[in-house]
């Protein structure tokens, strides 16, 4: 099992900062890390109404005095607190989460689709990734001679890969069309399909969009042609949405499974779905709270009875996260709402300037390319190396783009992660980075990038390749 966003290159990052703060003598003065999608790590600063809320809930005699406090953040507090036991955030909630907060997300859900949703149908989580878990876990056999298998977006994101390893099933890769900014071919599903027959009974298909590492936002169309392989295949769709609001290209918009699905009709009612939704992306960034959803569409009602035991067993989510849904799904309304605008607008304005920025200056260096940031937190940049670079990787045993990486932060401090960790079309190499430092960093990355590019590539370019 391997977890490239906190692997070998990140622990080394985190070696050469302890070593600049004890005064040595690198050739770089700080360590910028790219690796992760850790808003608040970045600098990012937190959205005061969530904040409150969660102060409110966590220590209520603070409604007291109110000091500090908008009258819409008391409100929120006492209505949360309203649904748990003893009126307390130390109290276990229901497994499926708070139902103040279930009824949040239900109401968020159909005013985003315009279709209904029911809070009998959502749990709430441990992050997304809690969530994907659970229902991943729901797909499991005990027969060791026919696996699950899971069909799984390449590039992908490594939690998908690394809880397949875990749960002992079969991965399904399918490759994302790079060439056209990483939409999906159904063609390629198909292939990926039969290809697995004698490996495994395949179980699912994940989804994730808007695209981690790759930043794409499917169009509606390329969601329908989805939905309608998974149905021909009697597969259930796993949808991770939880950049659902980080969509940056002009007049660029989300448009979830869930709406795509429902609005194909009745032929497709048994179609199941599991969406998922979290407080660590979007405009929060709340990664540490652990707070997430799934939304389950279509679900036979002995399965949600069997997910009810499954998740029964951890007891329950953070509270503090469940909270945080809340205060994700359903804004401030009153006294609250303009610095909750005003703050929300401001932190996505920045990451959209930010995305112009990193995709202009990755395809001006010569040898890099970058498709169109239409969403996310990341950039997935191609980069072309020498053959001498390719082969000395491989005679030491490593990926040709983890060698790029490795070599990027011991000249540079900048730590991103080679695209290897997320898989690839083979023959080509990548790396993912995030658009979250703050701007000045994210320039003097980007400058020291270009530099290390050219060195890289003349240093390998008198490489000779082994046996020649």
């Amino acid at each position: 099992m391997q977890y490239a966003v906190r692997g070998p290159i990140v622990i080394k990052a985190a070696e050469l900062e302890g070593e600049l703060k004890k005064g040595a003598k690198l050739p770089f003065e700080q360590v910028i890390k790219a690796n992760i999608g850790d808003a608040h790590a970045m600098g990012q600063k937190p959205i005061s109404f969530v904040r409150e809320v969660i102060a409110l809930a966590t220590c209520p005699s603070l409604m007291e005095t109110r000091t500090g406090f908008s009258e819409d953040a008391v409100l929120r507090a006492k209505e949360i607190l309203g649904s748990t036991g003893g009126g307390s955030v130390g109290a276990y909630t229901n497994s499926v989460g708070i139902a103040s907060v279930l009824n949040h997300v239900a109401e968020y859900i159909s005013q985003r689709d315009g279709y209904p949703a029911n809070p009998a149908d959502i749990f709430l989580g441990t992050g997304a990734s809690g969530c994907i878990k659970n229902i991943m876990k729901l797909c499991l056999t005990m027969d060791a001679d026919n696996k699950p298998g899971f069909m799984i977006p390449v590039p992908q994101y490594p939690l998908y890969s690394a809880c397949t390893a875990e749960f002992n099933a079969h991965l399904i890769s399918y490759f994302m069309n790079e060439n056209n900014n990483w939409t999906l071919d159904r063609a390629e599903l198909e292939r990926a399909y039969e290809d697995s027959l004698e490996h495994c009974i395949p179980k699912a298909i994940c989804i994730i969009n808007p695209g981690n590492p790759t930043g794409q936002n499917l169009p509606p169309e390329n969601i329908a042609e989805i939905i309608r392989f998974a149905h021909e295949k009697q597969l259930l769709i796993m949808a991770d949405e939880v950049y659902q609001d980080n969509i940056w290209t002009e007049g660029g918009q989300f448009t979830s499974f869930k709406k795509v699905l429902r609005s194909l009709g009745p032929e497709f009612d048994d179609q199941p779905l599991a969406s998922f939704h979290s407080v660590s992306k979007g405009f929060m960034g709340e990664c540490g709270l652990r707070g997430g959803y799934c939304e389950m569409t279509n679900f036979p009602q002995d399965v949600k009875d069997m997910l009810l035991k499954l998740i029964s067993a951890s007891l329950c989510s953070s509270t503090s996260g469940q909270v945080a849904v809340s205060c994700m799904v359903k804004p401030p309304t009153g006294d609250a709402r303009e610095r909750y605008d005003r703050e929300t607008k401001a932190v996505l304005a920045s990451l959209k300037e930010r995305s112009v920025m990193v995709h202009e200056k990755l395809n001006a260096i010569p040898g890099i390319k970058c498709n169109p940031l239409q969403g996310a937190m990341y950039a997935f940049p191609a980069i072309d190396l020498p053959t001498g670079a390719i082969e000395t990787a491989k005679a030491q045993g490593m990926e040709p783009d983890f060698l790029y990486c490795s070599e990027l932060l011991e000249a540079t401090g900048i730590c991103v992660v080679p695209g290897s960790g997320f898989w690839q079309t083979p023959g080509t190499y990548h790396f993912r980075m995030t658009i979250l430092p703050p701007k000045d960093q994210l320039e003097v990355f980007l400058d020291k990038l270009s530099q290390f590019h050219g060195q890289f590539c003349e240093k390998y370019s008198d490489v000779s390749p082994l046996g020649s």
